[in-house]
């Protein structure tokens, strides 16, 4: 047996790899156990034969006292801050309970990168010694444990940029990150990402990271490790980045709450050293994965009560009102859209499924007025974005592989497909520039013929993917493109048994329609929860929370 001493839940391994990338990942992982005191870890039987779903393990595996359980699974952020302040809990004893159960949720889904709770009790211990001395908390979160994605820069902490090579210390905190601390959270631990931080498998050096409701498939990408994470309950509060889903995709598929605002609407500064090709066309959009419609409004106000416009003069500093909006409707209904398929592929059976659910509860009140959405070019979006993704035709990417003999992992090559071998000319980006703005021109006018306020619509082709199996990021991208914000909220429907249910009708809308109809047929998506995205215009950040307030009691939302 190999030196290091932690085991995680491994059903489908990653790639075959040389003999110097092996030893190179191994001793990564070896440096990780070292962190990890003997007394956390988990029985070898649970590893070795673990349940589908593994959402109640952390709860009955003896490795958490009561007041901890209580402490991870009864408290949001906004609660978990209240809580802190008037003493009911101490930051300490939070900081330990989320450490270690983040260190749980580690071995049952290979969600984290890095696990630090010795330093996360130190700064724990300061917030409580000044709330002791003064009486006054440091800021609105005081004492609440924030997990961080990966490639985020956290002072004297690793980060990494997808790949093997790109790992490195970071000396400052990202601007996002130095706005929680000086709000007075805790960090705690890093969390998995893809292979180029671009496919829907968060599959890394650091392991494939699995869905808590059935380890048979995929967290999501590339904020999968802060959404199994979050849906373990390791994390109330975490950091994701989004350029084509990675927000909204992980959250939904693990059945937690997740907003992509409009770009620049919050700070990137430390994100990603050197830039990122793909931000010539389509600009990545960071945001909240975590439990409540309220947390998410609560990160929001948090990041932009700072002003970061002033350390990052691209945010645009459009005041947060959030759930406390008011819509000027007039005495209106709600005008909602249900998108039920893009016109490029139809979802699967559970996903149309939720979104009936989502119309019959709207169409109870008198509130909401239900109208159906027209897609729009789903394909030609698609097509533009793929291109757009990779402007030097993967030259940068695999150099990356190249210099660690890293496996390119099957996704990475699927999403490279299309732009692969080509560098792109000053001309043609600018050209992709004005076709990318056009498309944007002819959308809006789109959704202003609609006459909608908020669209509702499937965030995948189905519930999570199996692993390796996530092609078609059509539902979320799409909307990367046209830059519009959204959320993703859980739904009480879930994947059934395997061939307890099936398409109601026979006829695929081409290709890929008939491929992801294939991909069903074979998986096995039992336990997998719906989430579903609502959509907001451009800008209209503030506008989609009011309308997630209206829409609260009828989707049953927390």
């Amino acid at each position: 047996m190999p030196p290091r001493s932690m085991q995680v839940v491994e059903p489908v391994p990653g790639p075959v790899a040389s003999a110097r990338y092996e030893a190179a990942r191994l001793s990564i992982l070896d440096d990780f156990a070292a962190s990890v005191p003997e007394s956390l870890l988990l029985p070898s039987s649970i590893i070795e034969n673990p349940p589908k779903n593994v959402t109640n393990i952390p709860r009955t595996c003896g490795l958490l006292s009561p007041t901890e359980i209580e402490i991870t699974e009864k408290y949001d952020a906004v609660a978990l801050a209240a809580a802190i302040a008037c003493k009911t809990f101490s930051a300490t004893a939070v900081a330990k309970a989320f450490a270690k159960r983040a260190i749980i949720a580690h071995q049952l889904s290979a969600c984290l990168t890095e696990w630090f709770m010795d330093e996360a009790l130190e700064q724990a211990k300061e917030l409580d010694d000044i709330l002791e001395k003064t009486g006054k908390t440091v800021g609105p979160l005081h004492g609440v444990p924030i997990s961080v994605k990966g490639h985020i820069a956290l002072r004297g902490h690793i980060s990494i940029l997808g790949f093997l090579d790109s790992r490195f210390k970071a000396e400052d905190d990202s601007l996002m990150v130095s706005i929680f601390r000086k709000a007075g959270a805790v960090f705690y631990c890093k969390t998995n990402q893809p292979q180029a931080l671009m496919h829907m498998e968060s599959c890394s050096p650091h392991g494939r990271t699995l869905n808590p409701h059935n380890i048979y498939l995929s967290a999501g990408g590339s904020s999968g490790g802060e959404a199994a994470l979050v849906a373990l309950r390791g994390s109330v509060f975490g950091i994701g980045t989004d350029i084509g889903g990675s927000v909204r995709g992980p959250a939904g598929v693990c059945g937690i709450y997740g907003f992509k605002p409009t770009s620049y609407t919050l700070p990137m500064k430390g994100f990603l050293p050197g830039g990122f090709g793909a931000e010539l066309q389509v600009l990545a959009a960071p945001g909240p994965m975590c439990t409540s419609l309220r947390d998410m409004d609560l990160f929001m106000s948090v990041v932009l009560s700072a002003r970061p416009y002033i350390e990052d003069p691209r945010v645009i500093p459009i005041p947060w009102t959030g759930l406390s909006s008011k819509l000027n409707l007039d005495g209106r209904p709600l005008k909602i859209g249900f998108m039920m398929n893009d016109g490029f592929i139809t979802p699967q059976p559970p996903v149309t499924r939720a979104l009936e659910w989502a119309r019959n509860q709207l169409q109870k009140s008198t509130a909401f007025e239900v109208k159906p959405f027209l897609p729009f070019q789903t394909q030609k979006a698609m097509m533009d974005l793929l291109h757009v993704y990779w402007p030097d035709g993967g030259k940068l990417l695999k150099e990356h592989l190249a210099a660690s003999d890293e496996p390119m992992h099957p996704l990475t090559q699927w999403v490279l497909n299309v732009a692969e071998g080509k560098e792109l000319t000053a001309n043609e980006i600018l050209k992709q520039r004005v076709e990318r703005d056009d498309f944007r021109c002819r959308f809006s006018e789109h959704w202003e013929s609609q006459d909608v306020d908020v669209v509702i619509c499937p965030l995948f082709v189905g519930p999570a993917p199996t692993h390796d199996t996530a092609y078609y990021l059509n539902y979320t991208a799409f909307w990367n493109y046209v830059d519009y914000p959204g959320v993703v909220v859980p739904t009480p429907i879930t994947g059934l048994r395997k061939g307890e249910e099936d398409y109601p009708s026979s006829e695929p809308l081409g290709n890929e329609c008939s491929h992801v109809r294939r991909l069903w047929a074979e998986g096995d998506f039992e336990g997998a929860p719906i989430n579903l995205q609502i959509m907001g215009r451009r800008y209209h950040d503030n506008s989609l929370f009011a309308s997630l307030g209206m829409l609260k009691e009828a989707l049953q939302l927390q």
